[in-house]
């Protein structure tokens, strides 16, 4: 399986603009580290429904992930998984990452100007760039 070049967003205008910027061959969506403590699993769900594949970061907390597994989130970025929250991640057909992806931070993108979309279109094309 091939690995998609991931980055990091913090909205759903960024989702859509990277998605748009990758085009067909794809891209992994996470979000921000730990954001399922303070953003929680609902909104992430929310904001990357039907954008497949979409990673949760939990940092350690399993409560976090369990709560993710609830909301439907098929990819979960868990640093200390449990056995148990390992088999019911697989029972509802789902994966938990333990250490997070290597991404490009969008955090500082202002993806409303042209220019700035052209760079990502260009970062993404160039995978030896992402991190």
């Amino acid at each position: 399986m091939r690995q998609l070049p991931a980055v990091t967003i913090y909205s759903g205008p960024q989702a859509r603009a990277a998605l748009d910027a990758a085009g067909p061959r794809g891209l992994l969506l996470l979000s921000a580290p730990g954001a399922a403590g303070f953003l929680g699993p609902a909104w992430f769900a929310a904001m990357v429904e039907g954008h497949a594949p979409a990673a949760l970061d939990c940092g350690a907390d399993s409560g976090h992930a369990l709560a993710a597994l609830r909301h439907g989130l098929k990819l979960i970025i868990l640093s200390e998984p449990a056995e148990g929250l390992l088999s019911c991640a697989a029972e509802v057909g789902a994966r938990i990452l333990p250490v997070r992806p290597p991404s490009l931070d969008l955090f500082d993108w202002n993806l409303a100007k042209p220019q700035a979309r052209a760079a990502l279109r260009a970062r993404l094309n160039d995978r030896s760039g992402m991190a």
